[in-house]
């Protein structure tokens, strides 16, 4: 099925004329009326997607493929409502920069997928429109708050998408849902026209089939932006994939304690692997990533409080009546760690230990080149597994929170199954290290097939 092509190789095929961007972008179509109605991954399909591929310039980097883009990023033309009931049915008046560098490399957006509302979430249970289910079995979560771009990626509902991280949202559900999920560097990609969650550490990237689809993505997606003062000036390279040198690897003994023992035998399985390819792994000793739990909680809450202040219901959406549960919860408890009184014993506090954590992973990388990062504990959970669980997010993204929180890069690529279910593997590097992370774990992709495996749907 076209649908089931990679972003590289469809693109060989549109420019041999093997196949045409509508032949493609049908495909897709056709398989997201098939299974959205029992996956949930989209809330919103272009119509005008046909037309699109109709006039759909090949020559172009992205020319004639179908990429699927999270619920959280402005569309002109699609509506953008975060998963959320307060922006239910919002057409944007401007376009984020990350959709518009899409559309200019030849891109068609296909349409929006689910998300946690507002991001806030691992599950992408708390959607306003909808939990989005699992293709791997349809009575287990996908994670989140990316769930539906990596449901959509992994059932072939599109060639690609893209998601955005605050801490693990990427990473994840990519490991959930057994793609390959990039979080670049903080200011590497444009949060221009991103609904924000967390400002300090949000980072837009790709959900893809492999790890060349993911740099390919992200060479046109990256880059300084006037519109984003965050975003850094440094050059975008071209993203070689070509085999890395050997490799000083280290493998923190802190987050090897938070793995099940299930998902530990294939981690342990896929170190393996990068010994036998040559590189060095070793034992190391990092803060414990449970520390990095109430940093990121106070920071979160206390920047979603600021942030979806704006949302007064009278500039544009619906007014405050319509937050979900998880979002009241998360403006109260950020409002009181920011207010008088409280600031100094929680907020101040929390940043201080955040640069402890920054300058932990500074020392780190003085030795190593990387560090192994297995993106979540667990398989995905069964759908409820979010009830009742008010820490839900920050428990299932325990070992992906410090590298967020201190701005680094990361990647979550699958390395096995337990019990039906994928498991993701993953790499840490030093900010603006996105090559090399590409580079170790696209050689990983060429000795294993785990990345290749869909599920029965």
């Amino acid at each position: 099925m076209l649908n089931s092509l990679t972003v590289t190789r469809a693109l060989e095929a549109l420019r041999n004329k093997e196949i045409s961007a509508v032949e493609l972008t049908q495909a897709c179509l056709d398989q997201i009326e098939n299974l959205n109605p029992r996956i949930n991954a989209f809330l919103a399909i272009n119509d005008l997607a046909i037309s699109e591929a109709k006039k759909a310039d090949i020559h172009k980097p992205l020319g004639g493929i179908p990429i699927a883009v999270k619920d959280n990023f402005l569309t002109m033309g699609l509506t953008t409502t975060a998963a959320s009931k307060v922006l239910d049915g919002y057409q944007p008046v401007y376009e984020s920069t990350v959709t518009q560098k899409l559309r200019d490399a030849g891109a068609i957006i296909i349409g929006k997928t689910n998300m946690d509302a507002w991001a806030h979430g691992s599950s992408t249970e708390t959607s306003d429109f909808g939990p989005t289910r699992n293709p791997w079995n349809t009575e287990n979560l996908p994670g989140g708050s990316s769930g539906g771009s990596a449901a959509a990626v992994v059932a072939d509902m599109c060639l690609a998408a893209i998601g955005s991280e605050t801490a693990g949202s990427i990473r994840q559900p990519a490991a959930w849902c057994g793609v390959t999920g990039y979080k670049p560097t903080y200011g590497r990609v444009s949060r221009y026209g991103v609904i924000a969650m967390a400002s300090s550490t949000d980072s837009p990237g790709p959900i893809t089939k492999t790890v060349a689809d993911s740099a390919l993505l992200l060479s046109i997606i990256a880059g300084h932006d006037q519109f984003d003062a965050t975003t850094s000036p440094k050059p975008v390279p071209n993203y070689d994939l070509s085999k890395p040198k050997r490799l000083r690897i280290a493998f923190p003994k802190e987050y090897l304690e938070v793995i099940q023992p299930n998902i530990k035998i294939q981690i342990l399985a896929a170190v393996k692997k990068l010994e036998e390819l040559g590189h060095s792994v070793e034992e190391t000793s990092l803060i414990h990533p449970k520390y990095s739990i109430g940093v990121y909680t106070i920071v979160q809450r206390s920047e979603v409080s600021s942030n979806l202040a704006r949302y007064d219901g009278i500039r544009f959406g619906h007014d405050r009546s319509f937050f979900g549960a998880e979002a009241k919860r998360r403006i109260m408890l950020g409002t009181y760690a920011l207010s008088s009184g409280y600031y100094d014993q929680y907020y101040a506090k929390a940043q201080k230990v955040r640069t402890l954590i920054i300058n932990d992973f500074k020392t780190a990388f003085s030795k190593y080149d990387l560090i192994i990062d297995p993106p979540s504990p667990s398989t995905a959970l069964k759908i409820g597994a979010t009830q009742n669980e008010s820490m839900f997010g920050e428990m299932q993204d325990i070992l992906v929170e410090p590298s967020s929180i201190a701005g680094l890069t990361g990647i979550s690529i699958p390395c096995g199954f337990a019990d039906g279910l994928p498991i993701g593997f993953g790499f840490i590097g030093s900010q603006f290290s996105e090559e090399l992370v590409l580079q170790v774990s696209h050689q990983f992709q060429e000795i294993t097939d785990y990345h290749l495996q869909k599920p029965k749907i």
